[in-house]
């Protein structure tokens, strides 16, 4: 079953699933609409539903929406900027560093479609900015501290800045490039260390340590960032 568009609600994403007995909605992190089905439920139970329970999604996408709110200049990872220009209809372009959303008259930046809109692009420009620059800062903190992992994949998915596989395999959310470049660094360090350590234990930190003097400061400003986008 393909996605669903609702007038009021965006694009809905459709997940179905053998456990699932009835039909649920729930609000994904970034802020999307999000549908679990049963496996022989149909779209038109999905629309019924959505059509008879608007009031009660307004509210929950009130209530779990992100807290970032994207407004006209907004800088965006390291080198994009939000630029709003008047508009037939809703879309959004990379254009050199800039997003460019063309806004309807009918709509307000604040819009749940329009924030989802602007979410979407945001995602695209950070995963340019992630792989130009994370594969390159990662290798030269991996050289400095003789440490040796297999390759690199991005999501943004995820709640967690980073992981590390015991295969070796380093995973970063693209929401890094949101961060300041030494909040960065401690994320790249904290994974590569668990290149030699796959755990939280004394010889972990001190292996952080040895490579970020200033880990538990950065470790503590970290909590105050969100990877969600």
């Amino acid at each position: 079953m393909a996605n669903l568009v609702d007038e009021e609600f965006g694009e809905i994403t459709i997940r179905t699933s053998h456990r699932s007995r009835h039909i649920r909605l729930s609000v994904a992190p970034d802020g999307r609409l999000r549908a679990s089905l049963p496996m022989f439920a149909s779209s038109r139970s999905l629309k019924k539903l959505i059509d008879t329970s608007r009031e009660d999604i307004r509210d929950m996408l009130q209530t779990q929406a992100p807290k970032t709110q994207y407004e006209e200049g907004m800088r965006i990872g390291k080198s994009h900027s939000l630029i709003i220009v008047p508009g037939a209809k809703l879309h959004t372009k990379r254009q050199d560093l800039k997003i460019v959303l063309s806004l309807p008259d009918q709509l307000t930046v604040s819009d749940a479609t329009v924030q989802n809109e602007i979410r979407g692009a945001m995602r695209a420009a950070l995963r340019v900015e992630a792989k130009h620059y994370l594969p390159r800062r990662l290798a030269t903190l991996a050289r400095h501290s003789d440490s040796h992992y297999e390759k690199v994949r991005f999501s943004h998915a995820s709640t967690r800045w980073g992981s590390c596989s015991s295969s070796g395999t380093i995973s970063l959310n693209i929401a890094l490039m949101q961060l300041p470049f030494d909040l960065i660094d401690y994320v790249l360090i904290h994974e590569l260390c668990h290149t030699k350590q796959m755990n939280h234990s004394q010889d972990f930190w001190r292996l952080v340590e040895a490579q970020d003097p200033d880990y538990k400061a950065h470790r503590r400003t970290l909590k105050q960032h969100n990877p969600t986008i």
